[in-house]
């Protein structure tokens, strides 16, 4: 039991230390077409759920846990003023995004909604965001059926003109 403990403690601080070392960024763009697993400077949370990079997107699956909480965190961003535009669908269901400030990604209790829950209706999503200091974003997604899955493609934040 100690070294399953131990394993857990060592991988935790090793996502620290490779997440400490990703650049705080003003621009973001991702079509995730390269990703075969989640890059180190981006987080995902899935709870019981899942949360992966496949077919050069980001699937956010349910499996048979039905209204998990899901986050996937970018990397830091500089404070300003944004506008973020993303493609989300979903496999049909019940589905929303929700848009989290992030001031630290191991403390959920620092997660603070910057946008009211939107339903997913397979259109792109634009956001205006502004970041009064430098924050990871969250991306959190509810999905509220067994089997429900949303799809997240074409990530651009780039600062607001």
């Amino acid at each position: 039991m100690r070294k399953i403990a131990f394993a857990g403690v060592m991988a935790l601080g090793g996502f620290l230390t490779a997440n400490a070392q990703c650049k705080t960024v003003s621009t973001l763009t991702e079509n995730f077409d390269t990703w075969k697993e989640m890059n180190k400077c981006w987080t995902a949370q899935q709870g019981k759920a899942m949360l992966y990079a496949s077919d050069k997107k980001i699937i956010f699956y349910s499996m048979t846990n039905p209204g998990d909480n899901m986050y996937l965190v970018t990397p830091k961003i500089k404070a300003g003023n944004y506008t973020l535009d993303v493609d989300v669908s979903d496999n049909g269901g019940e589905t929303s995004l929700e848009l989290f400030k992030i001031n630290n990604i191991s403390d959920t209790k620092s997660y603070v909604s910057i946008s009211k829950p939107t339903k997913i209706t397979g259109n792109k999503k634009v956001f205006t965001i502004s970041l009064k200091k430098d924050a990871n974003l969250g991306l959190k997604v509810l999905l509220n059926g067994v089997h429900q899955a949303v799809y997240l493609d074409n990530f651009s934040l780039k600062p607001k003109k």
